[in-house]
């Protein structure tokens, strides 16, 4: 296990819990967690990016998530309010340093937003399994529904109709889902496990995301920045799984947005390759860091 420091820090009358790793190392690496509403733990795979790349990782929990607080008010719950936190946290740690940024998932959304309004802090953005339209993700999981199994697919229907989001039979479906686009090995690591727990107690994943990655009803159901691509000038890698839940049909459309950006597929994953392809994608994460280096 890598070794790592934690600790907390004030951003924006929130007490954020993190971890970093590779400490003082010339290149910073802040990685942004997905949900939203998840922690930090399931991306304990990049801080072995401190020991093979001399790059320094910090992962952190958000506001509301893990163990960090919650903001001051429900009206914090925005995109917009995840900006200032990342800039808060990367202005309270390395000063006017620029550093890398990379996002999984929402971590991904969050990360596309924070280089539209301060890209001239970032040497690299990395886009893992992210998205740049809310509208079009949630269209592109609706036609991976259509190609499970008919009895799953009815299931989904049913309860969704009915608005029954915790019955047993429609959450044993939406694993279904999950073990086919979410996280494809037969156990589910503890990190992992840790972070699904996060998502369950802490409010942030229903206030801004909805009852399940494919029933988006929270604050960023209609958040689409895809026109908007074009303005991010800063080398960027996107990664995807072939079998994501967030599908290569996302992440091609970030690719083609981004001038000059480099699209990764990784062939055996889903949403989650730091797990999936632990070793491929860390190679591509360092090579895409050291190539921009």
């Amino acid at each position: 296990m890598t070794r790592f420091r934690e600790g907390f820090v004030d951003v924006n009358r929130v007490r954020l819990y993190y971890r970093v790793a590779g400490e003082g190392a010339p290149t910073k690496l802040i990685c942004l967690h997905g949900g939203p509403g998840g922690s930090c733990d399931y991306l304990s795979p990049l801080l072995k990016l401190s020991e093979r790349s001399g790059v320094e990782v910090l992962l952190y929990d958000q506001f509301g998530c893990g163990r960090s607080s919650d903001p001051p008010n429900d009206s914090c719950y925005t995109v917009e309010y995840g900006v200032e936190e990342v800039e808060g946290i990367r202005r309270s740690l390395y000063g006017d340093e620029k550093i890398f940024l990379l996002g999984h998932s929402y971590g991904g959304l969050l990360a596309i937003a924070y280089a539209l309004k301060y890209q001239r802090n970032l040497r690299g953005l990395i886009v893992s399994s992210g998205l740049s339209s809310v509208p079009l993700t949630v269209k592109e999981m609706r036609r991976l529904i259509n190609e499970l199994p008919e009895q799953t697919r009815r299931v989904i229907e049913k309860y969704e109709a009915t608005g029954e989001f915790t019955h047993p039979e429609y959450l044993r479906a939406v694993d279904d889902f999950y073990r086919k686009h979410l996280l494809r090995l037969p156990e589910m690591p503890p990190d992992v496990a840790k972070t699904m727990e996060y998502l369950q107690k802490r409010r942030v994943y229903s206030i801004m995301n909805g009852p399940n990655e494919f029933t988006i009803t929270g604050t960023i159901h209609d958040w689409d920045q895809t026109s908007r691509l074009g303005e991010i000038k800063v080398p960027t890698l996107i990664t995807v799984g072939k079998y994501d839940e967030v599908t290569p049909t996302v992440a091609e459309v970030i690719h083609r947005g981004i001038p000059n950006s480099t699209l990764k597929v990784f062939e055996n994953s889903s949403h989650m390759a730091m797990w999936e392809e632990t070793e491929k994608y860390l190679a591509t994460i360092i090579d895409f860091i050291t190539h921009v280096g």
